[in-house]
């Protein structure tokens, strides 16, 4: 069965274009569902009863969420075997899952995007650098993945465009306005002293990435969380703020200043519309309170 796993993960890496993160949380599933099950398990010896066995066992300590996503990860396993012919039936037809309540994104005011924005200055090493991809993230809408993993010959500068590889290697193409081109353009020469001290200390030059580390190398998904938070309590920002937070901000401001879902679903590069239709609950929730704010019956008093 370990076999099957790594065959299953290299025709997500391969097949799919699935990032080793992602990868690596498919393998890390399995492998405990096989412990689960036994070192000497056969595919055909997995049952919906051993299936459902694994499911149940994982309430005691874990969250639902973690439950619904390693109950994903059989699926779509026992799924490739199938395709694959070394299955007949699928044993994870009929489990159920936990129930999940709609989960609503964290996201920021308009004043507090724009204070985050502001924090890195003069005197902080790397303001430059840092204050783009502020501007891109929450101009865009990337992953904080897509932001690091740009190259320089995804930018557009003179059109203010950006090419963007997201989930399963698809590319879509986001315009980002004329503050993250002339923060960008701020920071390109920054970027190329960084790069040029890499290679005096003997180490190859980084001839693509966009942002980089202080050692010349490609930033990481790491490091950007950690200067986010950093610029989120400097900020005044009471909040936990990620990534994922400027991109779900990002979402939310477009539709309450009445761009249409579809357009929303595009920029973000989801699949599906009903990944992006969560934010119309936000957008919802915005409306009630201008409602109540400005309109003459919602101030009048009841009799």
């Amino acid at each position: 069965m370990t076999g099957l796993v790594e065959r299953f993960t290299t025709w997500l890496l391969v097949g799919k274009g699935y990032s080793p993160h992602t990868i690596d949380g498919y393998r890390r599933d399995l492998l405990e569902f096989l412990r689960h099950c036994g070192g000497n398990s056969t595919p055909e010896s997995i049952s919906p009863t051993v299936v459902q066995s694994f499911v149940g066992s994982l309430y005691t300590r874990n969250a639902s969420a973690s439950v619904a996503r390693k109950l994903s990860a059989l699926r779509t396993f026992f799924r490739f075997l199938q395709r694959e012919g070394v299955l007949a039936s699928d044993p994870v037809v009929g489990v159920a899952g936990p129930k999940q309540g709609r989960h609503i994104p964290a996201f920021l005011t308009v004043d507090e995007v724009f204070a985050l924005l502001e924090a890195p200055v003069s005197s902080d090493r790397y303001w430059r650098r840092d204050r783009a991809f502020l501007e891109m993230l929450y101009a865009t809408g990337m992953r904080v993945s897509e932001l690091v993993g740009c190259n320089q010959e995804d930018l557009d500068l003179a059109g203010e465009m950006v090419r963007v590889r997201g989930k399963g290697n698809k590319e879509r193409v986001i315009p980002f306005g004329r503050a993250s081109r002339e923060a960008l353009e701020q920071y390109l020469p920054e970027r190329e002293s960084l790069s040029r001290a890499r290679v005096q200390r003997g180490k190859p030059v980084e001839m693509q990435a966009v942002f980089l580390n202080g050692q010349g190398g490609r930033l990481s998904v790491r490091s950007v969380e950690r200067l986010i938070q950093t610029y989120a309590l400097r900020a005044g920002i009471a909040v936990t703020v990620t990534p994922h937070a400027l991109r779900h901000s990002f979402a939310t401001h477009l539709l309450e200043m009445g761009a249409d879902l579809r357009t929303v679903q595009e920029l973000l590069g989801h699949v599906s519309l009903s990944t992006t239709q969560k934010y119309t609950h936000l957008n919802i929730d915005h409306l009630s309170r201008v409602y109540d704010q400005a309109h003459p019956q919602a101030k009048r008093p009841s009799r």
